[in-house]
C-alpha cells in the first residue's frame, strides 16, 4: 500500500518541478501585469523575464500598439512615460532576437485619467415639469426658449417649452413606432435623435415641422446628442461619443470616455459647457464632465436626492440644460414634475 501512494506522489513532484521550469523558462513580461491601471502621465518599467536557456542574445525590440519604444541588447528595463498614450488599452509586446530566432512576450495596460474633481448641488430654483413627459433631450436656444424631446412608443414628441410655466407652447408628435430621443439645436434646426430606429429627424426650430431625416453611421443606437458649434456630438450608450457633420450629420471621428477607473460606459443625456461635454449615466445619479479632445473625464456632480420621489424604473435623471445668457445650469428627469435650476458646489 505505502508504495503505491509513494509513486505518485513521485511522480506529481516531478510534474509539478518540470511544469516550473517550464513556466520558468518562457520568454514573458513581468511587469506591467496585464490590465494595469496606469494614470496618464506616469512612467513605468517595462520587465522582461528571460528564458533561463539562454545566457545571451542578439537584441530586444519593444514596442506600444505597434511603434518601436526601445531596442536593447541587454535585460535591463525600460520606462514607458505615457504622457503622449491615448486612453484606454495599449498593447506591449517585446521581441527577442536569438540565434536567428524570434519569441514574443505581450502584455497591456489602461492608460486612464487622474481622478475627476467632485461636485455636489444646491438648488436655486424648482420650476414646474410636465410629470407625463418622458424627457430624452433638452435644450435652451439663445432667446432662452427651452425645447424638449420625449420618449416613448406612442408617446414620443418633440415640444417648446415656457420653463417657468412649464406650459406646452407647441408640439409635434412622432409616428407610433418612434422613440424619441436625444436633442440639440444648430442655427433654426431642431436635430431629433431616435433610439433603435437608426435614424435622425430635422425640424424647422420655429414651427417644429419635419424637414428632413438621416440614417446613423457606427453608432448603434441614439442616446444623446449636443452640439459645440461646429459639430454635432452623438452618444449611444456606450463609452463613445461619436462626432457628426452639423449639415449632413454624417460620422466623422469618436473619443473614448475614461476616469480613473476605466471606461465610462452609458453615456446618456448630453449638454455642451464652456468647452466641455455634460453627460448624464443611465440609471444613475449623476453627471460627469468631459475634455471633449481627449475623452477624459474632469469632474463628476453627484445629484442624489435632488428628487426624493424618484421611482425604480423609468423615472431617471435624463435632462440638462444650459441657459447661456445668465449661465444658469438646469436639470429634470423621465416623468419627473419638476425642473430644477441648480448651482455646483465643489467638494
Amino acid at each position: 500500500m505505502n508504495r503505491i501512494i509513494y509513486f505518485p506522489l513521485v511522480l506529481l513532484v516531478f510534474i509539478a518541478s518540470c511544469n516550473t521550469q517550464k513556466k520558468a523558462s518562457k520568454f514573458r513580461f513581468d511587469t506591467p501585469e496585464a490590465g494595469t491601471l496606469v494614470k496618464k502621465g506616469e512612467s513605468i518599467p517595462l520587465k522582461l523575464v528571460f528564458p533561463s536557456e539562454i545566457s545571451s542574445f542578439d537584441s530586444v525590440i519593444y514596442a506600444i500598439d505597434g511603434e518601436v519604444l526601445a531596442r536593447k541588447t541587454d535585460s535591463t528595463p525600460v520606462s514607458l512615460d505615457t504622457e503622449k498614450a491615448p486612453f484606454g488599452s495599449r498593447t506591449l509586446s517585446a521581441k527577442l532576437y536569438h540565434g536567428g530566432e524570434e519569441q514574443v512576450a505581450y502584455s497591456n495596460i489602461v492608460v486612464v485619467p487622474p481622478s475627476p474633481k467632485r461636485y455636489g448641488f444646491r438648488v436655486i430654483q424648482e420650476y414646474p415639469h410636465d410629470p407625463q413627459a418622458y424627457t430624452q433631450g433638452l435644450e435652451f436656444d439663445h432667446q432662452g426658449i427651452l425645447y424638449e424631446s420625449t420618449g416613448q412608443q406612442g408617446r414620443s414628441s418633440i415640444r417648446q417649452v415656457d420653463y417657468k410655466t412649464g406650459k406646452i407652447l407647441k408640439k409635434t408628435d412622432l409616428s407610433p413606432n418612434s422613440f424619441g430621443e436625444g436633442l440639440s439645436i444648430v442655427g433654426d434646426k431642431l436635430i431629433q435623435l431616435t433610439w433603435q430606429e437608426k435614424v435622425g429627424f430635422v425640424y424647422d426650430k420655429n414651427t417644429l415641422t419635419k424637414t428632413a431625416e438621416f440614417n446613423y453611421g457606427r453608432s448603434s443606437e441614439g442616446w444623446g446628442l449636443c452640439y459645440d458649434g461646429k459639430r454635432l456630438i452623438k452618444s449611444d450608450g456606450s463609452s463613445r461619443l461619436y462626432f457628426l457633420n452639423k449639415d449632413t450629420y454624417v460620422e466623422e471621428g469618436f473619443i473614448e470616455v475614461y476616469n480613473d477607473k476605466g471606461p465610462m460606459d452609458s453615456l446618456n443625456e448630453l449638454e455642451y459647457i464652456d468647452g466641455k461635454i455634460y453627460a448624464n449615466v443611465y440609471t444613475k445619479d449623476i453627471i460627469v464632465i468631459i475634455n471633449p479632445d481627449t475623452g477624459a473625464i474632469e469632474g463628476e456632480i453627484n445629484l442624489i436626492g435632488i428628487y426624493p420621489d424618484k421611482k425604480e424604473s423609468d423615472n431617471e435623471l435624463n435632462g440638462i440644460a444650459y441657459e447661456r445668457e445668465g449661465k444658469r445650469l438646469f436639470i429634470t428627469g423621465k416623468n419627473w414634475p419638476k425642473l430644477y435650476e441648480i448651482e455646483l458646489v465643489a467638494r
